[in-house]
């Protein structure tokens, strides 16, 4: 029998002061013992370590047992962003750097360099952080059969942002032709809101037929529950909010204060003209000259890296950004997320919520 957690990674965990929670070891049982797994688990509750937990044990020396580590693609990480990809990559080193494990992972994208995607069919990383459209693509090229016969488990992160329209389609299309290249190939997948779990759970792999009828592949996992967010909506201090607009630039120096009060706030928004409307809207009252940035799909690719690697070194007060932002990007320094206007759905807002205080045990 394996250990539960390879001594490195518990080593790991209680080095800073964690200890692993029972959906991390739940996702662990599940692909020792060869199951697909679907867990549905609160904001900052572990999920992303959770889904690669498996792939840093495989590579950890207690289970390699003296043996060279495997060469070749290992996991495939599947996102609706490419932003929420380069957080995965930047948060998902810090272990691998501190237990020490030969690893080496690396993104693919629409952003990423043709010389390195080329490197990458010829040498692939063990872990390929990657989005539906690019996993398609390299699923299209002649030496496919070659990059994956040796994939081992596949994660899917916030699952419930595409599986129910055309990019969930496409990915659906994308996990069989990879089963049918490696017919062991583990499925897992991620969310924090998911109103039908089941439906979920035959997304993910079909139901098989055995001597017990129609068998469901997929464990659904659930995690712990976490501190209830603390919601609130924000109304005029004096006037009433005017008749004309939907901008609410009547809340800009309200807003202001909230930023100037707070460590880092995150500010929504529904549209790009409407996050550089309240970027330049938040700049004009800016008296402080507190560092202010703005995040979104239009934006150059280096414009976007600056603002990520900005925010996540701590070092903006705000950020007006789009959807661009609103999925599972780790920055545990946000106290305060602001929705400008109406979200397009309630499992939207609960996601932008959950950028604040990024922790189980702490309220959004």
């Amino acid at each position: 029998m394996r250990s539960a957690v390879p001594s490195e990674i518990a080593d790991w965990f209680a080095g800073r002061g964690w200890h692993v929670r029972r959906h991390q070891l739940d996702m662990l049982a599940a692909s020792d013992a060869g199951r697909h797994a679907l867990l549905v688990a609160d904001t900052g509750a572990g999920k992303t370590l959770a889904g690669f937990l498996p792939t840093l044990a495989d590579f950890t020396p207690s289970r390699l047992d003296g043996t060279e580590p495997p060469e070749g693609l290992h996991t495939l990480y599947v996102s609706p962003l490419k932003a929420l990809a380069h957080d995965v990559q930047r948060n998902l080193l810090t272990p691998i750097e501190e237990i020490g494990l030969p690893i080496r992972v690396e993104t693919r994208s629409g952003d990423t360099p043709s010389d390195r995607k080329k490197r990458q069919r010829m040498r692939p990383p063990h872990v390929l952080l990657t989005t539906p459209e690019s996993l398609s693509l390299l699923l299209s090229y002649p030496d496919s059969f070659e990059l994956f016969h040796g994939l081992k488990r596949i994660v899917i992160d916030e699952v419930h942002a595409f599986a129910t329209g055309k990019r969930g389609d496409l990915l659906a299309l994308a996990l069989s032709r990879l089963q049918a290249i490696a017919p062991r190939m583990q499925r897992a997948a991620l969310s924090a809101t998911l109103a039908n779990p089941q439906g979920f759970r035959e997304w993910l792999a079909p139901l098989s037929t055995g001597e017990q009828g129609e068998v469901d592949a997929v464990q659904l996992l659930e995690g712990e529950a976490g501190a209830a967010a603390e919601v609130e909506i924000l109304l005029p201090d004096e006037e009433r909010v005017p008749w004309g607009g939907h901008a609410a630039i009547w809340a800009i120096p309200q807003l202001y204060e909230r930023i100037r009060t707070n460590r880092t706030t995150l500010i929504f928004t529904n549209t790009r003209f409407l996050a550089e409307y309240v970027f330049q809207n938040l700049w004009d009252v800016n008296e402080d000259n507190l560092p202010i940035g703005v995040h979104h799909g239009s934006l150059s690719k280096e414009a976007r890296r600056k603002v990520e690697a900005a925010m996540a070194r701590g070092e903006l007060r705000a950020l007006v950004a789009t959807a661009s932002l609103d999925l599972g990007v780790d920055w545990g320094d946000i106290d305060l997320v602001v929705q400008m206007g109406a979200p397009k759905g309630s499992s939207r807002l609960l996601q932008r919520i959950g950028r604040a205080n990024h922790r189980l045990d702490q309220p959004s």
